[in-house]
Parts: structure tokens; C-alpha cells; sequence
């Protein structure tokens, strides 16, 4: 679920994380590392090891419900899913894509990307500082990457149009998990600006909690953890279609499990899945709706 939530904490050995740094980043990146361990791995991030050494981080999320155990699979499978949502977007033509809160994820490095597709990162400067010295100058798959050090709460799309986003250009934008870590008037606000850079046949996607299941036997219990580490979901939809209309988004909620890899995947964990449990949270896709 969270990948890129702001509120810093220190690792299990009391040692302070590296700036710009929070656990549920290196919780990804620990799941990363494991898959990538894989026979058949469903992500390829050789470098989501490094981030982990370099960090002096190891651990997973707070407590032992089934949740948590489910997590590390969960964060491969929404990867994957988004893996596939960007580069088609970028080759039926959004060679321009934007990771919002992009924390330590490796796309621009570790997909197979249309030639031309130029990628941007919009996250806090100083983890990007920490995921360069740790890359260490590899080169992206990506035609360019592009960083920019900026909080999504704060004003971001002037430091995006100068680092060379052309809002006359469709766009695939992604807000993995980040959105559910803001307060509900800064999500309007990122989405707002989304918008307006956003032309015809530009997509975006984002992970969307459910707020019909948060008070669930199967998320509360991981939502009370979590808030004992400062770490909270505070916005959630009970429509997500509904509510990305209403901001200009023609959005669908995929269907995981007529997606053969979730499925597979997912089994071991299907006897602790209600309905409700199933549908926590929402992967959400879309393209730019009609503005005339």
C-alpha cells in the first residue's frame, strides 16, 4: 500500500534515517529487494538492495495482523500493475511522465521505454540526493530523467515547467501511493495542477484507499499501527470514478483479479480476503476528459 508517505521515523536500531527518508519508502524497496531474489521476478530493481544497505534499514511494517503479511506481495503487485500503465501510455504517445512523489522508485531506470520518453521525478531534494548518490550515475533506460526537488504540498508545476515539462504534450502521470498521505485540500491542489499541465491524451494513475473498508477488521487493526509511527491515510474515496470526474478525469478501478499475475501471486492470501478486504484500496486509472 504506502510507498512515499512524508512523516520521518528511525529504523529498528534507533539510528535516525537519512534525510528525506521515511520507512514506508524503505518498505518498497525492501519488497523490491526480496522479489528481485525471484526465479521470475514480477519487478526487476537491482538497486532497491542498495537503497536499504545504504540506509542501514531493515524491517517491515508495524504489526503482525494479516495485512502486514500481505504488504511486501501487495507493493510487487502494484508495481507491476503500474510498470505496464506507464509504458503503454508512453507508446501510444505520453513520452512525458511524471512521478509525483516519486520516492525510491527506479522506473526511469529499469523499464524498457519508448525511444524519447523523458521522465521526471517531483520529490523532496533531499531524497533525491540520497537515490542519486546511491544510483551513482547509472544510466536511465528512459531517453532523459529529469529531478525536481519539490514538496507536492507546497508549488511544484512552476519547477516541473522549467525542468522541461511542455503542458502542450500529453503527459502520464503517476501518484503511486503518495495522495493518501495528504490532507484532502492538498490532494485537490496537486490535482488541480495535474490538470491544468495536462493536454489531450495525457493519463494518470493512483493507488486511492477505499473508505468503505478503512474501519475494517482487516485495515483498521495496520491503520492503528501505523498511526503509532506518525504515519496516517488521510484521504480516502468511496467513489474514486465519481471523484475524478469531478475534477476533469475519466478514471476506471482495475479489476486485479482478471490479472493473471495477481491472481497467481495473491493465492497463499485468499482465505483471509473478504470482498471488503479485497477492495481496500482502489488502483485507479485514467485519460483527460473532454474540456469543451
Amino acid at each position: 500500500m504506502p510507498d512515499t508517505a512524508r512523516p520521518h521515523s528511525s529504523p529498528p536500531s534507533g539510528a535516525p534515517l537519512p534525510d528525506g527518508l521515511s520507512r514506508v519508502a524503505l518498505w518498497t524497496a525492501s519488497a523490491h529487494a526480496a522479489e528481485y531474489g525471484r526465479t521470475a521476478p514480477y519487478v526487476r530493481d537491482p538497486w532497491a538492495a542498495d537503497f536499504l544497505h545504504a540506509a542501514g534499514f531493515a524491517g517491515g511494517p508495524p504489526g503482525d495482523g494479516p495485512l502486514q503479511r500481505l504488504l511486501p506481495d501487495w507493493a510487487v503487485v502494484r508495481t507491476r500493475f503500474y510498470d505496464e500503465h506507464l509504458v503503454a501510455a508512453a507508446r501510444s504517445g505520453c513520452r512525458q511522465v511524471v512521478l509525483l512523489g516519486a520516492g525510491l522508485d527506479t522506473r526511469a531506470f529499469r523499464l524498457d521505454w519508448p525511444t524519447g520518453t523523458h521522465v521526471f521525478e517531483v520529490e523532496d531534494p533531499a531524497l533525491l540526493a540520497f537515490k542519486d548518490q546511491v544510483l551513482d550515475c547509472a544510466p536511465p533506460s528512459c531517453g532523459r530523467r529529469s529531478t525536481v526537488g519539490a514538496d507536492l504540498a507546497g508549488s511544484w508545476g512552476e519547477d516541473l515547467l522549467a525542468a522541461g515539462l511542455d503542458p502542450r504534450r500529453p503527459t502520464a502521470w503517476l501518484c503511486e501511493t503518495h495522495l493518501y498521505h495528504l490532507q484532502p485540500r492538498t490532494v485537490e491542489s496537486v490535482v488541480r495542477t495535474m490538470t491544468g499541465l495536462s493536454a489531450p491524451g495525457s493519463t494518470f494513475g493512483a493507488e486511492c484507499v477505499n473508505a468503505g473498508a478503512a474501519s475494517s477488521s482487516f485495515v483498521a487493526p495496520f491503520l492503528e499501527a501505523l498511526s503509532a509511527t506518525g504515519i496516517s491515510w488521510h484521504w480516502q474515496l468511496a467513489d474514486p470514478e465519481g471523484w475524478w470526474a469531478e475534477h476533469g478525469w475519466d478514471a476506471e478501478v482495475a479489476d486485479l483479479f482478471t490479472l493473471p499475475y495477481v491472481v497467481q501471486r495473491l493465492a497463499p492470501y485468499l482465505p483471509l480476503l473478504s470482498e471488503a478486504a479485497a477492495k481496500c484500496v482502489f488502483l485507479t486509472t485514467g485519460t483527460l476528459g473532454d474540456r469543451r
